[in-house]
């Protein structure tokens, strides 16, 4: 027995030895990074410690618990369910004999609450066409909501429900401090699943989705936060607990989230439900010039260096551009706190203010750098537009109450090629120009300040409604 016994110690006292010498010679040293944490904590955290001592840059370590922000912000957030009514055929005979059905569609999404009485803000595309809106708190109570105003451009609609308690609610950020690279949290609702939160980082800002997003031109917040279905009208949350923007669209080929998620910034979003409180419908403020971006080439074009900024083409007449001294040829390079290298960058700042009020503009004049501060102006200084020798306008009121929903009208034809190839005279109404939609002159400005005066060559398709509410497309006419 004692033989064994032996045996046994000097097999455990060998294989001591051996892990020993193995730790010691073979495994790399642990860099270990402890978070300290009080007692009753929850236990997410996620750690970002960067070294970059190589690059002479050293960042010191930091820790971001999540989890507080987290349980802040799913309160807040609520699940949207909106059941609208949709006409169809059920048979192929119905289709023939012009039979339809009624039935019921019902969306869901997200929406966070704002103020303490049941202010809740949404994406417009949750709600659109609601006959009935519907909302799911947190804590698994149901009210039925009431639609105070939408922005359809904006994609922004402003709900409200009854409710006697104080609800909790999330404060609005400020969007235009926040950085590139900075950690954000995405909480919403997808697949009906109460409070998902996702994290990631802001990608970029100012992104400019027309063309995909609904054709609209905005500064849109671009995140790699997972959003899926169901997270649209949702929180975009920094490590703050403040709204910094309303999660609304991704990009993806295949129709889930592959990295690319975007969310209206919350000083656009704020703007336009002050604007539906106060008075009822939303008022852009108007800076009063056309042009387009810079880059290089468009600079060697103009004859100028700067390859960042917006070039203006023309300022109208009795805008604040106008009266604060702005000339054809200078260049916006700051707006505000917001440098300007595309156009989204000022449209998006704009998109957040409103008539009288005075922003700071700052624009190079041949070798000048200038501030001027700038009153923005109304809708009472959009004139007439003119766009390939046609001149446009505003949708008049006829039109509207005869069902037409949007558009720019025809009022006068000088271009001969059009009226000889295509009889497109006055009275025909412009819905879509590269599958970009047209819905007013504010449109058309876009779409100009994007191509520059002469964009013939980007030209593929102009789509229009006759004034019997028939449509057609023209293609490449040039």
């Amino acid at each position: 027995m004692k033989k064994y016994s032996f045996f046994i110690l000097a097999a455990l006292f060998g294989g001591m030895i051996a892990l020993g010498g193995y730790q010691v010679f073979f495994e790399n040293p642990q860099i270990i990074t402890s978070v300290e944490r009080q007692p009753g904590d929850a236990a997410l955290f996620v750690p970002t410690t960067f070294n970059r001592s190589v690059s002479g840059v050293t960042t010191s370590a930091t820790t971001i618990d999540f989890s507080e922000i987290a349980e802040k912000s799913i309160h807040s957030v609520v699940h949207v369910k909106n059941t609208s009514q949709v006409s169809t055929f059920r048979s192929i005979r119905d289709l023939f004999n012009n039979r339809q059905s009624i039935r019921e569609e019902v969306g869901t999404g997200s929406g966070v609450i704002i103020s303490p009485d049941g202010y809740i803000i949404t994406n417009n595309h949750v709600i659109d066409n609601a006959s009935e809106i519907q909302i799911t708190t947190e804590d698994n109570k149901i009210y039925d909501a009431t639609l105070i105003g939408f922005d359809k451009n904006i994609d922004i609609a402003l709900l409200k429900i009854q409710t006697q308690e104080e609800l909790p609610y999330m404060t609005f950020g400020d969007s235009d401090t926040a950085k590139i690279g900075e950690w954000v949290l995405a909480v919403g609702n997808p697949f009906n699943l109460n409070s998902t939160v996702t994290a990631g980082i802001i990608s970029a800002k100012s992104r400019d989705l027309s063309g995909q997003y609904d054709g609209n031109i905005q500064a849109f917040i671009q995140t790699d936060a997972a959003i899926n279905p169901g997270n649209s009208g949702g929180a975009l949350v920094n490590t703050n607990g403040e709204l910094i923007g309303i999660n609304s669209a991704i990009t993806s080929m295949t129709g889930s989230f592959v990295g690319y998620s975007f969310a209206v910034p919350s000083n656009i979003a704020r703007k336009v439900v002050e604007d539906l409180l106060e008075f009822g419908n939303v008022r852009n403020g108007i800076l009063g010039v056309s042009g387009r971006a810079l880059n290089s080439a468009i600079a060697d074009s103009y004859g100028i260096s700067e390859t960042e900024g917006f070039y203006v083409n023309e300022v109208e007449n009795n805008s604040g551009a106008q009266k604060a001294g702005i000339k054809t040829g200078d260049v916006i390079t700051q707006i505000g706190s917001v440098k300007i290298s595309k156009f989204s960058d000022l449209k998006g700042y704009l998109n957040s203010k409103r008539p009288k009020d005075v922003v700071n503009v700052k624009i190079h004049r041949q070798d000048q750098t200038l501030n001027l501060a700038v009153k923005l102006s109304g809708k009472e200084i959009i004139a007439p537009e003119n766009l390939w020798e046609m001149e446009l306008s505003e949708l008049p009121r006829i039109y509207r109450d005869q069902g037409f929903a949007f558009g720019v009208l025809i009022k006068k034809n000088d271009n001969i090629k059009l009226v000889k190839e295509f009889n497109l005279d006055q009275g025909y109404v412009i819905t879509q120009i590269n599958d970009i939609p047209i819905r007013n002159i504010a449109d058309i400005r876009a779409f100009k300040s994007r191509y520059g005066d002469s964009f013939t060559e980007d030209f593929r398709k102009i789509e229009l409604l006759s004034p019997q509410g028939e449509k057609f497309s023209i293609f490449s006419y040039y």
